[in-house]
């Protein structure tokens, strides 16, 4: 209910106060707006900043290291290329047979010569003579050692008969005396002897076969 009559001075005065208010609270909101507006584009512009700033450290971060990298390769490249290797011996062709001298040179496994095997020599009947050889292997074992015998036939690669025996020397008071003990045959241990204190199978273990196995 309203005291003052309709387009009176008091009620025209009343609602210009209104509107004037109304448009300054309007202002007031839109002004609060922009400032909020444009305190999200500002922080969406300074995160957006940092990022690319990140990125671009980064990016820098690995392409220093990825130059060093390629720096320190060169360079030892580089030192490779001038660093001469020496080596002692000498290369030399002869007979259409490589040679290398100066190496350490190797034992050559013996091999019987012709005067050795005897071919010429006949009985006085002069009976065919059947010519075998025989190799040796010895192995260390306690004060003597096992000793390993191939038996071949002459122009065979395969031993016919192979044997293995313990050997040691004493020296008595007649002189000196060879102790031999037959340990195996043909890559078989003989029967152990009842009355003996040698384990034939133990000592059996040094023996060497030519096909390499074991007992």
């Amino acid at each position: 209910m309203s005291y003052l009559a309709d387009g009176s001075p008091e009620n025209i005065a009343l609602a210009q106060h209104v509107n004037g208010r109304l448009r300054a609270e309007s202002r007031i909101i839109a002004a609060r707006a922009f400032l909020f507006r444009a305190l999200g584009a500002g922080a969406f512009a300074a995160l957006a900043g940092i990022g690319i700033g990140a990125a671009a450290y980064g990016y820098s971060y690995v392409t220093q290291y990825s130059s060093a990298a390629e720096r320190i390769a060169t360079a030892l490249q580089t030192a490779l290329a001038d660093v001469t290797l020496k080596t002692k011996g000498e290369v030399t062709l002869t007979d259409n047979t490589l040679k290398l001298e100066g190496l350490p040179k190797q034992s050559a496994a013996p091999v019987p010569t012709k005067a050795q095997l005897g071919d010429d020599a006949v009985p006085a009947s002069k009976a065919p003579v059947n010519t075998t050889f025989t190799v040796f292997k010895q192995v260390p074992y306690l004060d003597g050692q096992i000793v390993s015998g191939w038996n071949f036939r002459a122009a065979e690669d395969k031993p016919f008969q192979q044997y293995c025996y313990f050997s040691r020397r004493s020296n008595e008071a007649k002189g000196q005396v060879e102790i031999k003990i037959d340990l195996a045959m043909d890559g078989r241990v003989l029967p152990q002897p009842q009355k003996s204190d040698v384990n034939l199978s133990i000592l059996a273990q040094n023996c060497v076969w030519h096909d390499g196995k074991s007992l």
